[in-house]
């Protein structure tokens, strides 16, 4: 199966032209690492969060989001994750891409300038459009929410 492409403005922020630009590290990797583009090293105490920016600006196609999602080796091996993950990128902003980083881990940590922080990905979206009803149709599941099937 073939991979579908689509073309994404990009626009590196002045002083991270030494950075890389967001890339998939394998050849079937859904996901790009972005990169931190601190000016001087960043150390997150445990509990501590700060927003990293990543040097660059995107402009995503009508009806695309970017979703930031957090590295699972951070995550494993540092407890470095994101508060408020998968962050949304829509397709109007325009502002730096930032990461909101938090330390869950027991020791501290130190981002580097151009360590690979969190990864995008890029996802089609549909808006809904609310459509008032004055009933729903039955299901199986019903009203059942969290840990209703007991698992």
């Amino acid at each position: 199966m073939k991979t579908s492409e689509s073309s994404i403005r990009v626009f590196q922020e002045p002083g991270c032209e030494d950075l890389p630009l967001p890339a998939y590290e394998t050849e079937h990797a859904a996901g790009m690492d972005l990169r931190a583009a601190v000016t001087s090293p960043v150390t997150l105490a445990p509990g501590e969060r700060a927003s990293v920016p990543t040097g660059i600006r995107i402009a995503l196609p009508a009806n695309v989001e970017a979703q930031i999602r957090p590295r699972s080796g951070l995550a494993l091996r540092h407890g470095i994750s994101m508060v408020n993950a998968p962050g949304t990128i829509d397709p109007d902003y325009r502002g730096e891409v930032r990461v909101i980083l938090i330390n869950h881990g027991h020791e501290p940590f130190t981002i580097e300038r151009g360590e690979r922080i969190a990864q995008m990905v890029f996802a089609p979206f549909v808006r809904g459009v609310w459509k008032p009803v004055d009933t729903l149709d039955d299901t199986a599941r019903g009203d059942g929410g969290f840990g209703h099937t007991g698992r």
